[in-house]
């Protein structure tokens, strides 16, 4: 069983690579080097590519069960400059519609095309549940996605069941957004961000590796999948627990000017606004959640409530 991914240098490809080559999947990965980015546990096939042009990787799509596209430059890597928002966007919508290009011409395509998205798709909901079929909203994360999703969707003209992955704040000690949470509370001056009001859907790695790894199995899932965890939690919650688990005083409030003047216009959709992105879809078709709280998750990642159970 083929499947090829595009994008497994991130967080989230990397653990992706590993659970499916655990499970017995021969693996291609799309990749801007011939050399492997960094250390993996298992060594996948490599084909070169550039994201924008067809070459030989094209061969590697034919005879896949799956593509899987993770692409797409960091959000948070520094302040959304014109330029900075200008590579975030072509990043993301160029790739899709370049794999997508490709899979049109394929002799035996994949039954499944996988693509990464965000549920800032759906901006800032201050309240209500949200769920899949929720409609967008607005802002730059928004019309991001958008447009992300639209040339994903591109490939069910071709027949191919597609998934768009609307991922939510993935907490995981190696990146993303818990290690900069964390570190104020380790010199005793934790504590939220803005009015603390705001949603933070969450969603431990192991379940979004796991959940990914579900829908691949799953013909009865496409559209647009919330992954999320099924009990959102509040940036006040969120940092509560954190110094709860830690052992450490979660009562400093950073306010929402101050980081609006330090981080610019990416202070408001990564930090200040949310929503309540709930994963329906998933749960109506039987996906179990091994992490389904806030404190299980934070927990196993922070290595105070060790959760039972192995990973699978």
């Amino acid at each position: 069983m083929k499947i090829v991914i595009a994008g497994a240098s991130g967080l989230i490809g990397r653990a992706l690579v590993d659970h499916l080559a655990a499970s017995g999947r021969e693996l291609v990965v799309l990749t801007r080097s011939s050399s492997p980015a960094h250390r993996e546990r298992v060594s996948p096939s490599r084909a070169v590519w550039d994201g924008l042009s067809d070459g030989p990787w094209v061969r590697s799509l034919d005879g896949a069960k799956a593509v899987i596209n993770l692409s797409g430059e960091s959000i948070a890597a520094g302040r959304w400059t014109a330029a900075r928002k200008r590579r975030i966007l072509e990043s993301r919508v160029l790739s899709t519609r370049t794999l997508v290009s490709a899979l049109s011409r394929l002799t035996h395509p994949p039954r499944v095309f996988i693509n990464a998205s965000a549920v800032g798709i759906y901006g800032d909901v201050p309240d209500g549940d949200v769920d899949e079929s929720h409609a967008a909203g607005s802002g730059f994360l928004a019309d991001v996605c958008r447009a992300w999703e639209a040339e994903a969707f591109a490939a069910s003209r071709d027949g191919l069941r597609v998934v768009t992955l609307r991922t939510g704040i993935l907490l995981d000690t190696r990146g993303g957004a818990l290690p900069p949470l964390l570190r104020p509370f380790r010199f005793f001056a934790g504590g939220h961000l803005g009015d603390g009001s705001q949603w933070m859907p969450w969603i431990h790695r192991q379940d979004e590796i796991r959940a990914i790894a579900f829908i691949l199995e799953n013909e009865r899932i496409d559209g647009a999948v919330n992954l999320t965890a099924p009990q959102p939690a509040t940036m006040k919650e969120l940092c509560g627990e954190i110094g709860t688990i830690i052992r450490r005083p979660a009562w400093t409030r950073v306010p929402a000017f101050v980081l609006r003047l330090a981080l610019g216009e990416m202070a408001g959709p990564l930090l200040l606004e949310g929503q309540r992105a709930l994963p329906e879809k998933l749960l109506k078709s039987g996906f179990s959640f091994r992490f389904p709280t806030l404190r299980a998750a934070l927990g196993d990642l922070l290595g105070k409530s060790p959760v039972s159970g192995s990973e699978s």
